[in-house]
C-alpha cells in the first residue's frame, strides 16, 4: 500500500472489537520486520516478537512455507501442481493437495455467486494476452480469443471436495493469479500464530492481513492505494481483517474479463475488506471485472466492504459500499 497523497484520510475501524485479538499482547514487545521475494512479489512481515523467538528461524519458515505454495500454484513454474495439471490429458483426474484444493473450492464457489466475473479457468487467456511466463508481441485477434474462450470456463470443471479430486476436460488452463496471493497471506498469518505470533501484519504484493495489535496498542493501520489525489485518501484499521485492491493504475489494463476475453477498462481501484485475505483477493478481482451497476449489485447481495474508483466519459466516481460505510468513523 502507498503512503497517502491527502493529509486528512477518512478513518475505518471494525465495527467491533475481537476480544481474542488481545491475548498475549506485550507492550513491551519488540516489533521486527522480515521479508523476501515469492510469486513474483515481495513479501514482508511486521511482527510483536514473543521473547523466546528467533526471527531468523520464523523467516526461513515463511519462506518454506511460500516456496512450497509456489510450488503448488504458480502459473509460471512448468512443474507445478497446477502447471502439470495444464498439461494434462482429458479426462485425467487428478488429487490436489490441500491448499490447491482450499483454492480450487473457493474459487470455483466465487465464479458461481459472481456470474463467472471471477474464473480460475482464465490460464489461456492471460498467456493469450501474454501476462503469462511468455509476453504476447501484439494484441490477439478476435478468433484466438474465440479459441480461448471456448477452452476455459469454470463450469467445465468436475471437482470432487471429499477426495480432493479435480478433472482436467481437455485443453483447459487454471490461472491463480486472482486469488493464489490472498490464500498465501493468510496461510503465512496462521502459521505465524502457530508459532506463538499473534499480533502482526502480513502482506504479499500489496495484499495484507492483520491480527492482533501492535505494541503500542494501536491496530495495524494501512492506507488503501488510491490512485487518483482527487479522492482523499482511506485509513483502515486492520483488526482481525484482509484487504486487497484490484486495479490496472500500476500494471497498465492487465485484468481479463473471463466472458468477453478482453481486458477490462472501466475499473480504476477496487478494494475489499474480509476475514479472509483469499475471499478479499478473489472478490476484488471479481468486483473490478463486473460494471459498475452489477458490481454494486454484487457487494451489497455479499455483503462485502468495498471501496470502488470507476472510469467514466467524465470525473471518475467513487462508490464505497454499505458495509463499508458502516466502519467509517
Amino acid at each position: 500500500m502507498t503512503p497517502a497523497p491527502h493529509p486528512v484520510p477518512r478513518i475505518a475501524v471494525p465495527v467491533a472489537l475481537d476480544p481474542a485479538a488481545f491475548r498475549e499482547w506485550d507492550r513491551g514487545a519488540e516489533t521486527v520486520s522480515l521479508g523476501g521475494e515469492t510469486m513474483g512479489t515481495g513479501w514482508r512481515v511486521h511482527f510483536a516478537r514473543p521473547r523466546d523467538l528467533d526471527p531468523e528461524v520464523l523467516g526461513a519458515a515463511i519462506q518454506t512455507r511460500l516456496d512450497a505454495l509456489v510450488g503448488e500454484m504458480s502459473h509460471w513454474a512448468a512443474d507445478s501442481h497446477l502447471s502439470q495439471f495444464n498439461a494434462g490429458a482429458a479426462g485425467t483426474w487428478v488429487t490436489l493437495p490441500p491448499d490447491f484444493a482450499t483454492v480450487m473450492a473457493t474459487g470455483l464457489a466465487i465464479a458461481r455467486r459472481s456470474d463467472g466475473a471471477f474464473d480460475p479457468t482464465i490460464g489461456a487467456l492471460v498467456d493469450l494476452w501474454g501476462y503469462g511466463a511468455t509476453p504476447a508481441p501484439h494484441a490477439p485477434d478476435d478468433a484466438a480469443i474465440r479459441d480461448a474462450l471456448a477452452s476455459g470456463g469454470w463450469h467445465r470443471l468436475n471437482y470432487e471436495p471429499l477426495p480432493r479430486r479435480l478433472c482436467q476436460p481437455g485443453g483447459l488452463r487454471l490461472d491463480f493469479s486472482g486469488i493464489a496471493k490472498g490464500h498465501a497471506v493468510d496461510r503465512i498469518a496462521d502459521l505465524l500464530a502457530d508459532r506463538g505470533v499473534r499480533h502482526a501484519l502480513v502482506e504479499i504484493g500489496g495484499e495484507l492481513v492483520g491480527r492482533g495489535l501492535r505494541p503500542d496498542g494501536d491496530p495495524w493501520w494501512v492506507d488503501l492505494e488510491t490512485p487518483d489525489d482527487r479522492f482523499a485518501p482511506l485509513r483502515v484499521a486492520l483488526h482481525q481483517l484482509a484487504v486487497a485492491t484490484s486495479g490496472d493504475y500500476v500494471r497498465g489494463r492487465h485484468t481479463i474479463d473471463p466472458r468477453t476475453g478482453r481486458p477490462v477498462a472501466h475499473a480504476m481501484s477496487v478494494s475489499v475488506l474480509h476475514s479472509s485475505a483469499m475471499h478479499a483477493d478473489a472478490w476484488a478481482t471479481a468486483l473490478g471485472v463486473a460494471q459498475p451497476e452489477k458490481a454494486r449489485v454484487l457487494a451489497i447481495r455479499e455483503g462485502l466492504a468495498a471501496r470502488f474508483l470507476w472510469r467514466t466519459p467524465g470525473e471518475p466516481i467513487e462508490w464505497i459500499s454499505p458495509a463499508l460505510q458502516t466502519m467509517l468513523a
